[in-house]
């Protein structure tokens, strides 16, 4: 989708941890922290990869994609990355999604997942505005 529309499309990572995974909670805080050192996607593709997530297995893949971890730990306690979160849940919240993934294109839900059809709906919208 990027490479097909590298001048109008953006995507924006929201977190949205669910209460069913015990662990969403602190991996969705160490992509955060992550991000914070610019390495949000490694970090998220680090945490997909990992296998049943644990404070050892999250704290591995931030070692592993070579985060500072004196700073990743800092920036974890930083009751910033908390308030993060907690905007993106609250936005979630307010977009009425209850699961996750969950995906807009220019504010409106997507329902159908396949590039063609995501692609149609950009197709519209960049229409719509010209």
């Amino acid at each position: 989708m990027l490479e097909n529309n590298p001048e109008n499309v953006k995507i924006v990572f929201k977190h949205l941890p669910l209460r069913m995974h015990n662990m969403a909670e602190k991996a969705a805080l160490a992509a955060i922290a992550a991000q914070d050192q610019g390495k949000f996607w490694q970090m998220h593709d680090a945490l997909f990869g990992a296998g049943p997530l644990t404070k050892e297995s999250i704290e591995s893949a931030a070692t592993a994609i070579g985060l500072n971890m004196e700073q990743f730990k800092k920036d974890l306690a930083d009751p910033a990355t908390r308030q993060k979160l907690y905007k993106d849940m609250m936005d979630a919240k307010k977009a009425d999604i209850s699961g996750t993934p969950t995906l807009f294109v220019n504010g409106h839900r997507v329902k159908n997942r396949s590039l063609p059809a995501i692609q149609e709906m950009v197709n519209r919208e960049l229409k719509a505005r010209k």
